[in-house]
């Protein structure tokens, strides 16, 4: 973890737990500044703080609920909550955002947020896949669920789905470049409602190519991301503090989400260089360290996408395809039993997936357009 040099040697940075913000509002206040300047610290401290407490609840789930359908939705929620909340701080300070030194990181944090809809692109498609894999399941549940009894014929038609269903899923463990091809940027269905706001990001991220790397972008985004120096705090009024958690918040859901979802080639290796002195570092750090545990275990370390509901159409599929090749016929009691009981399992799964995707899609298509319009507010 890197140390706080970069900070300045000011006091104001020692205690861990205190709002380099807070400790900014105390130095305005000796000052005897005027209103307004107190209302803007006020403001971004309050933007620190929030960050701060969505990013605790997440961290706070317990194992099996990490990286779920319902988690990343909660995830995608909080950083809309964030956007919002730092989109109005962006107007409320828009005067400032040309000025030195608030222009770099302004520039910087736009560029990040371009090749963020390029994941946003990527992880359409993957949700597409799983999709996918959902529609193998439905077949094996139509062949052998809710059955009176059990004849060949509807074991062979689920014996194909779940083959079809086991190559799907190693095809994209083994190469994630399959999507590539058919990539649409969500862009691209509303572009002739607002030419004006999307037209000009079409170059950018109407879709990926077969070359693009989703390990690749995520370190494009990661790249510099430093804290700001204590003069530069000092110069924006802690405005820069806002624009680096932003950078931060951008940089981390990004990441779960190429983590969660099979996309073109996944990888984990971005580094999260972050004092936690900044009261949202603790949980965000332990999230990515919770996450990084979890893709080290034995039976995800090969997976096409660490989202829960994955890993379990990976096991419920493989038991209920090592049971197909096992029965004979006419199926004994036991052997009935055994069916319907991973019938049921497969069904859970089914119906989780069958829930949570479609939002998902939803939620992801929104991250997308509310990036697009921060970045077209600034403009």
């Amino acid at each position: 973890m890197p140390t706080t040099d970069y900070l300045g040697s000011s006091a104001s940075f020692i205690n861990l737990g205190r709002s380099i913000l807070s400790t900014r509002r105390d130095q305005v206040h000796s000052m005897e500044s005027t209103h307004g300047a107190t209302s803007q610290e006020l403001e971004l401290e309050a933007f620190q703080k929030h960050v701060a407490e969505r990013f605790h609840v997440l961290s706070s789930v317990q194992s099996d609920e990490l990286l779920s359908l319902p988690w990343i939705s909660k995830l995608l929620d909080a950083f809309l909550c964030c956007q919002e909340e730092f989109r109005a701080i962006m107007f409320n300070n828009g005067e400032y955002l040309n000025r030195a030194p608030m222009d770099r990181y302004t520039l910087d944090f736009f560029e990040r947020s371009v090749k963020a809809l390029d994941v946003c692109n990527a992880i359409r498609d993957g949700i597409e896949q799983v999709r996918q894999w959902q529609k193998q399941l439905e077949i094996v549940l139509c062949a052998l669920g809710n059955q009176r009894s059990f004849g060949e014929g509807q074991f062979r038609r689920a014996k194909k789905a779940l083959i079809d269903l086991a190559i799907g899923l190693l095809d994209e463990k083994e190469s994630n470049t399959t999507l590539a091809h058919r990539n649409r940027s969500f862009g691209r269905n509303n572009v002739h409602k607002d030419n004006k706001s999307l037209g000009h990001f079409r170059s950018l991220s109407w879709s990926v190519s077969r070359s693009w790397s989703a390990n690749r972008q995520l370190q494009a985004i990661g790249n510099s991301l430093i804290a700001p120096k204590a003069n530069e705090i000092m110069a924006t009024n802690g405005l820069v503090v806002a624009f680096y958690t932003m950078s931060y918040v951008l940089l981390f859901v990004m990441w779960a989400l190429v983590a969660a979802i099979p996309c073109q080639d996944r990888g984990l290796q971005t580094h999260f260089n972050v004092t936690r002195q900044f009261s949202w570092a603790v949980p965000i750090l332990s999230l990515h360290e919770r996450i990084m545990e979890e893709s080290k275990k034995r039976n995800r370390r090969n997976s096409c996408g660490l989202l829960k509901e994955i890993h379990e159409i990976e096991k419920c599929s493989r038991l209920m395809n090592e049971l197909t090749y096992s029965v004979q016929f006419p199926l004994t009691e036991d052997k009935e039993r055994e069916v319907r009981r991973r019938m049921q399992e497969l069904g859970l799964v089914y119906e989780a997936i069958k829930d949570g995707l479609d939002p998902l899609e939803r939620q992801v298509r929104e991250v997308f357009h509310r990036i697009v319009r921060s970045r077209t507010f600034a403009s």
